[in-house]
């Protein structure tokens, strides 16, 4: 089925189509500019009319038809606001769905919460705002509220505290739904060695320049694809080149995200003990075998919780869990037997992801995407915000991203003490974050300053054949360091 955006007298291209998705879901508009419905049934005009001083919103969504139309307002920003406002009320009224989060689109809604708590607005009058300006339902407003206040006492105070990210992008196999820059470990064999030995080269010339600007490192994560994908000589010699090169005096916390079970073994859990990460995560994403074998993951429940109790019994006080609610075939019943059993493990946080398809991933083309439901998939977020606070686990992340089912989010829940403070950080722009490994991005962040995001390039094989330009880049990091560095 067709369905087309049309646009007169105005740039709101990318919020009015955020607008649409949420109440018309996996399709892929037709954009149209300054012209008159083409042939399709089904097609939503925005229209802003300086002569006419108004701006209007006409709809026909399956032989409904709606339409409104409000003086226009002088400010470009309260413009789009409004505009996008009416399209979500028309929507709203012929699809009958009521999006918990409103018409709010954007991937931070905890942003909004800190933001306005920052500037001396009490805790009711913040909830009060976000429903009548964006009618976001009760339920998300006191999550993003309840995360917010967490955040407050974890955020760090001194822009000269930075984080470290490290890139590992092979995993055993290729989940499914992923969408990340990731090989499988048997493409991307040839590789690995050269891959490794290039990025401890760049996490020498990171921890220079960490050095040469006095910055203190306060978390470093090291993330993926499945760090664990690779072979324990080659995880020490990553770590230890950390352990060499960047100044962990200061540090906060050390991450790795082991992932994957079925790679997880003793003597890598070990070594990552003795390159002094405290903090690693076991991602079962569900404890259903059936539901496992559909998403391409090549291990089993039972496997996952092997790999915990080890982690458990070689020392580990610090593991996170991933969920994931909406995978293919799994049900309300499925998910809430998965989500009680991580709970008996009582791993320190348990991270719950709403299932989130890119056209990159397979699952994109599967029949089985289009058949999930999306009213199960907000029973099962909803039964994670009421079970994992009422034992103890604080939400104290929380992010949306685009093609979520059912517009949703993914949100990190910790027992007290045991936040992560990268995960906040990174989702929250507060704090630069130097990244190494391909598909990362170093993020140098200057207070009241546009942020400087510097990338490095996307697929293994062109970081390694490119390393040279890439480290050129570094010169532009340095510079925005350089500023960094006045800071107290």
């Amino acid at each position: 089925m067709n369905y087309a955006l049309i646009f007169r007298g105005h740039n709101f291209e990318y919020e009015v189509q955020a607008v649409a998705k949420i109440f018309i879901p996996g399709v892929r508009f037709q954009l149209c500019r300054e012209q008159d419905a083409p042939e399709t049934e089904n097609w939503i005009l925005t229209e802003l009319n300086p002569v006419q001083n108004r701006m209007q919103v006409k709809i026909r969504l399956h032989g409904m038809q709606y339409e409104d139309s409000l003086p226009a307002v002088p400010e470009t920003a309260e413009q789009e606001f409004q505009l996008c406002r009416m399209l979500w009320q028309g929507l709203q009224k012929l699809t009958g769905y009521q999006p918990p989060w409103g018409m709010l689109t954007g991937i931070r809604p905890v942003r909004k919460v800190l933001d306005a708590l920052g500037q001396g607005m009490p805790p009711g009058q913040v909830c009060e705002m976000l429903k009548q300006k964006y009618q976001i339902s009760d339920r998300k407003i006191k999550l993003a509220l309840d995360t917010a206040l967490v955040q407050q006492a974890v955020l760090p105070h001194s822009p000269r505290e930075i984080g470290l990210y490290l890139s590992i992008p092979f995993c055993p196999t290729r989940c499914s739904y992923c969408s990340f820059v990731s090989h499988s470990v048997a493409s991307a064999k040839n590789l690995i060695p050269e891959y490794v030995q290039k990025l401890c080269e760049e996490i020498k010339i990171l921890g220079n320049l960490i050095q040469n600007y006095a910055l203190s490192v306060q978390s470093v994560y090291i993330g993926g694809g499945t760090p664990t994908a690779v072979s324990a000589g080659q995880l020490r010699q990553i770590m230890q080149t950390v352990q060499e090169f960047i100044n962990l005096e200061h540090i906060r916390e050390y991450t790795v995200e082991a992932g994957r079970p079925d790679t997880m073994t003793e003597e890598k859990l070990q070594v990552i003990r003795e390159m002094q990460a405290d903090r690693i995560s076991v991602n079962p994403q569900t404890l259903r075998n059936s539901v496992l074998q559909k998403t391409g993951r090549c291990h089993t429940a039972e496997q996952a919780v092997e790999a915990f109790r080890l982690a458990r019994k070689l020392g580990f006080a610090n593991i996170n869990m991933d969920l994931i609610a909406g995978l293919p075939s799994d049900t309300e019943q499925g998910f809430a037997d998965t989500l009680r059993k991580v709970m008996e493990l009582h791993p320190e946080s348990i991270t719950v992801h709403t299932l989130t398809v890119k056209r990159a991933g397979n699952l994109y083309h599967d029949t089985a995407y289009q058949k999930i439901e999306i009213p199960a998939v907000e029973k099962m977020t909803e039964l994670s915000a009421r079970l994992l606070p009422a034992a103890g686990w604080r939400p104290y992340y929380l992010y949306r991203q685009k093609n979520t089912v059912g517009n949703l989010e993914n949100v990190g829940y910790a027992l007290p003490g045991k936040e992560n403070l990268y995960n906040i950080l990174i989702m929250d722009d507060r704090q630069t974050i130097l990244g190494a490994g391909c598909g990362a991005s170093s993020k140098i962040i200057l207070p009241g300053q546009k942020i400087t995001r510097v990338m490095n390039y996307k697929f293994p094989y062109e970081y390694i054949g490119r390393f040279d330009e890439l480290m050129a880049k570094k010169e532009q990091i340095a510079q925005e360091l350089e500023k960094l560095a006045l800071y107290n």
